[in-house]
């Protein structure tokens, strides 16, 4: 057997073109802190949804709270599912599972829909939300058979449109949690000095090791700035640790925990969705074999990628998790390394299981002050911001596609800053427009597609 830790070039070439095989299994020693590292570069951005659609449906922050074992729920939910998809995706069931080192998580594109769903109604909204998670999973699977049918009506001046209109509507949602987040505004706390050092630190730190730092130090810089802040938090004695003791140790999830309700708003957003994250899925299972194995994604390995978060969202959503899609953090991460394996990203799919199925682990996280939170987040939906403007820097700036945009995100951008201009539509119908995100997409797709490519 030839020791592949010898310095002979052909041995570590030969190394290298093993890591790029999807199936090769490096060993346990190298496979286990690989795997995490996929987990840590996505977890912050997978268990943040959570915490931002439990504190839209009114589940309290504070230990008092009786909604507060529901955030934990919510929170061990986020980490289960995710691990449990990324399996579906590693390993595969038949067609299911792209079998590539794709790592699955509730992505941010899916909260303009999910926080008015549940903000209007509640927790009692929960049941709703539930439903459409599950609708929208099973319409996500079946895109599955036809995604690559669908890619020519989502050209870079849609789809960047559609990226720039999610962190537009989410970079709200990170001052209020940087000033203490929605439910104190009114009281003497929201805005305080207190709330905004910490959220600072966050943002400050963040950017000193995304731009100064190298390696994990540089991936991980979000994750180590909330660190930083829920320091500076605990000292200031802003972190309280009351509900970590009386969790208990281990946890299952249960069946419709919030019950279930079909609600023509939650369908129709989640299905919109699903195109939408469908369409991410593509791009990410493109990206992984290009940076990591050189070549272009099969066909099989882009619809098994489809059915995966489709299922994956559908089982969630019975057991009251949120919707998964693939995580493209993952895709840098792979291009940087050159690690392909699969089995990798399994032991972080496992050990992401485990700890959903810790509720101390949950209890944990919700221990972090949301202001710590609201500085994370800030610097995460400005680089959802900034991706769509990426993706739009892709397009030919002709007059045609000017009108496009400029009617679009008028309208879209319009209607979630007043909607009151909606006020006498049905509710389902003010749920899906203001949330600014639907009304842009849909008249981007078809003005794209009606519009003759020359305008005088």
């Amino acid at each position: 057997m030839t020791d592949t830790t010898t310095t002979d070039p052909a041995s570590a070439a030969g190394l290298r073109q093993r890591l790029r095989d999807p199936d090769y299994t490096p060993p346990i020693t190298q496979a286990v802190p690989l795997g995490i590292q996929h987990v840590l570069a996505m977890f912050v951005s997978n268990v943040t949804p959570a915490i931002i659609v439990a504190g839209a449906a009114g589940f309290g922050f504070g230990s008092n709270s009786p909604d507060f074992p529901n955030l934990i729920y919510m929170i061990q939910m986020s980490m289960l599912f995710a691990g449990i998809a990324t399996l579906f995706q590693t390993i595969g069931m038949g067609p299911v599972g792209g079998r590539l080192p794709i790592v699955q998580g509730t992505s941010f594109a899916f909260l303009p829909v999910m926080i008015p769903i549940v903000a209007s109604g509640g927790v009692a909204a929960m049941g709703a939300l539930m439903g459409g998670v599950l609708i929208g999973g099973i319409f996500h699977f079946f895109l599955g058979t036809f995604i690559g049918r669908l890619r020519f009506a989502l050209p870079p001046l849609v789809t960047g449109l559609i990226v720039l209109m999610i962190g537009l509507a989410l970079i709200k949602v990170g001052i209020q949690y940087a000033a203490g987040g929605v439910p104190l505004i009114g009281k003497p706390e929201y805005g305080s000095l207190a709330n905004w050092s910490v959220a600072l630190v966050v943002v400050v730190v963040t950017l000193l090791l995304k731009f100064f730092a190298k390696g994990m130090w540089s991936i991980a810089a979000v994750l180590l700035g909330l660190i930083a802040g829920y320091v500076v938090a605990l000292m200031m004695g802003m972190v309280n640790f009351n509900n970590v003791g009386t969790a208990g140790w281990v946890a299952v999830p249960v069946p419709f925990k919030w019950g279930f309700e079909l609600s023509a708003a939650a369908i129709i957003g989640m299905c919109f969705m699903a195109v939408i994250s469908a369409i991410e899925t593509v791009g990410d299972v493109s990206g992984i074999t290009k940076g990591g194995a050189g070549r272009e994604a099969t066909d099989r390995e882009i619809s098994g990628a489809t059915y995966a978060d489709g299922l994956g969202t559908a089982i969630a959503g019975i057991f009251g998790g949120l919707p998964n899609t693939s995580f493209s953090q993952n895709v840098g991460l792979i291009s940087m390394t050159g690690v392909m394996s699969r089995h990798v990203v399994t032991y972080g799919a496992i050990f992401l299981i485990l700890c959903g199925l810790i509720p101390k682990v949950g209890a944990v996280i919700s221990t972090i002050p949301i202001t710590v939170l609201g500085g994370g987040v800030i610097v995460m939906f400005g680089m959802v911001a900034a991706a769509g403007i990426n993706m739009l820097s892709d397009v030919t700036w002709n007059r045609r596609n000017m009108v496009i945009f400029a009617v679009s995100l008028s309208v879209g951008l319009g209607l979630q800053l007043e909607p009151g201009a909606l006020q006498h539509l049905p509710k389902t119908a003010q749920i899906l427009l203001t949330s600014g995100l639907l009304p842009s997409a849909f008249l981007a797709v078809v003005l794209n597609l009606v519009l003759p490519e020359e305008l005088d």
